[in-house]
């Protein structure tokens, strides 16, 4: 049986959820958008938030949120989601895109630094975009001491700050009362965006939630609170992702399963992985920088019937390469992402794992 590799974790609850909504002809903006933003309240303590249309539409906001001005620059790296290119040239802004190292595929402040001693010194920076890639979490606090607005964008890291090690009850997915559910969430940036695409951690089918922590950073997103239906979360789409939200526990767990069963299979092959530079694990994404072409290596497995694929294809720099970002457009050409999600079967588990330690 091939194994693919993506698979968006879609269960019953899920399609109850959605039907429900369907059935009571609720699928416009309304009360599951705002159950959606109580529920995601109850696990991320944000001050206040909006249930959007889709994680563009947040990066738009909290761009105008920031009341920047056109000829301004946003930095942000070049292995960011290319859509971040787009609303940035809308807002005529002037991205200024940084690379990454080859242990690590986020921006670090050294490399934010080095973009800005280079930049034109008539050029005003007005945020800094920081993408979680991969399910990665970048040392927020030390690029916060830069002085400029950070946004977050941690569409594929929710949840690396969840314990794994907590009993749940498979049955009722709850844990005791007296077991904190999460550590602590380390907020250093003004505003958050948590996509809610198809491949992102959590799903509403398409959508973000674009969050505000504190009351100060709450006043400038709330100016949106008045935004008109069309960019908000249909209710459809919020029914999904309530559910996603109480099963997150659930999934982490397996999903931390898969992890450390590809990461020792990985141990015993020459590619290598990234390395996280905080003490949080990475349960998103499983990859590995090869050191073989990545065309033979995805052709190998798919000898094997497990699909692979380029890691980042999707972002700014799979989509041609630059200059000043050497590591990320080396890295484009030879990271290659695995399947790694809850529905994925321990036989499949054990299949790609074999295949891992057997890669060319």
């Amino acid at each position: 049986m091939k194994i693919e590799v993506y698979s968006p974790t879609i269960r019953r609850k899920e399609m109850d959820a959605v039907l429900t909504a369907m059935v009571e002809d609720k699928i416009g903006p309304g009360e599951r958008s705002r159950l959606l933003i109580q529920t995601a309240k109850e696990q991320l303590k944000f001050d206040f938030a909006l249930a959007l249309r889709s994680p563009a539409v947040a990066l738009h906001l909290a761009l105008k949120a920031l009341n920047v001005r056109a000829g301004q620059a946003v930095v942000i790296s070049a292995l960011s989601p290319r859509y971040y290119l787009q609303v940035i040239e809308d807002l005529q802004l002037t991205p200024l895109l940084c690379d990454v190292s080859y242990e690590f595929p986020c921006m670090s402040c050294e490399l934010i630094e080095k973009v800005i001693a280079v930049k034109p010194p008539d050029l005003e920076i007005c945020a800094i975009v920081l993408h979680h890639t991969l399910g990665f979490m970048p040392d927020t606090a030390s690029i916060a001491e830069l002085g400029i607005p950070v946004i977050e964008d941690i569409s594929q890291s929710y949840g690396c700050w969840f314990k794994t090690d907590v009993k749940v009850d498979e049955k009722e997915n709850t844990r005791p009362a007296e077991n904190t559910a999460v550590r602590e969430f380390l907020n250093h940036g003004i505003f958050y965006i948590l996509g809610l695409e198809e491949r992102d951690m959590l799903t509403s089918g398409g959508g973000a939630l674009l969050f505000a922590m504190n009351k100060r950073d709450s006043l400038l997103l709330r100016n949106f609170a008045g935004i008109a239906d069309e960019y908000c979360m249909p209710d459809i789409n919020a029914a999904l992702a309530v559910v996603q939200f109480k099963e997150v526990q659930r999934n982490i767990k397996r999903r931390s399963e898969i992890a450390r069963l590809y990461f020792q299979a990985s141990l015993r092959t020459r590619h290598k992985s990234f390395i996280s530079r905080l003490e949080i694990d990475n349960y998103y994404s499983f990859s590995l920088v090869l050191e073989t072409g990545l065309k033979d290596v995805i052709a190998y497995a798919k000898k094997k019937e497990i699909t692979l694929e380029n890691a980042f294809e999707n972002t700014i720099a799979g989509l041609k390469s630059f200059d000043n970002c050497p590591v990320s457009n080396s890295l484009v050409l030879r990271t290659v992402f695995f399947p790694m999600y809850p529905r994925l079967r321990s036989q499949d588990v054990e299949r790609v794992s074999r295949l891992i330690m057997a890669l060319p």
